[in-house]
């Protein structure tokens, strides 16, 4: 009993660590873009580059309308890049608002490496950078899935007009634990993405969908 035990026991710390290591793998999935691709939309934008420290730089797309009525903040999913992404600039266009997508650090063209604190720097970087352009209250931070957590996170710390969650979840903990339930999710994430704290502290309009 004691050899069984003995197994277990290993073969769990081996499993801890196994987790521990390989949650970059686990929770994103990127697609990553060479530094010369050239994007191709059938309605008005730009590149952006935010070049947020040395060594990092967050790029995004500018989807722009004649007379916008504001602009959409978005925050992607775990997956992809920008580049399929961007095809949801549509359903805000359609309805003269102006559209900026932005990738995390390691997606598509976005450099740097990556953690819950630099990421969540980032975000606010590029929220700095664009109410210079746009008068926050013409902001309006959306989230999906992965983003929802960056985006309650920025209306938190903000004043946008509006922020929209699409498909959130409660907080990144509880999302993997689902998965692993008999693992101390708590301790080994290094991404905890607390919608749940942050979310209360939002004075904004605030829709989840």
């Amino acid at each position: 009993m004691s050899e069984v035990l003995a197994y277990f026991i290993l073969g769990y710390a081996v499993l801890l660590v196994l987790v521990y290591l390989v949650q970059e793998q686990i929770i994103f999935k990127p697609e990553k873009l060479h530094q010369g691709f050239t994007y191709k939309y059938d309605i008005p934008f730009r590149e952006l580059n935010f070049d947020v420290e040395p060594g990092v730089r967050i790029n995004g797309l500018h989807f722009t309308c004649s007379k916008p009525l504001g602009l959409i903040l978005y925050f992607h999913g775990n997956t992809r890049s920008i580049k399929g992404w961007a095809k949801y600039a549509k359903d805000f266009y359609r309805y003269n608002y102006d559209v900026v997508l932005v990738d995390y650090r390691g997606f598509g063209k976005s450099t740097g490496k990556r953690s819950e604190k630099d990421m969540l720097g980032d975000m606010q970087f590029v929220y700095d950078t664009l109410a210079v352009q746009y008068a926050e209250h013409h902001l309006i931070v959306y989230g999906r899935s992965l983003g929802s957590g960056f985006a309650a996170k920025l209306a938190s710390d903000n004043k946008p007009r509006y922020l929209i969650l699409d498909a959130p979840y409660y907080n990144f903990t509880k999302v993997i634990e689902r998965f692993l339930p008999i693992l101390p999710i708590r301790f080994l994430l290094r991404y905890q993405l607390r919608t749940d704290k942050w979310i209360r502290h939002v004075n904004c309009h605030t829709y989840i969908i």
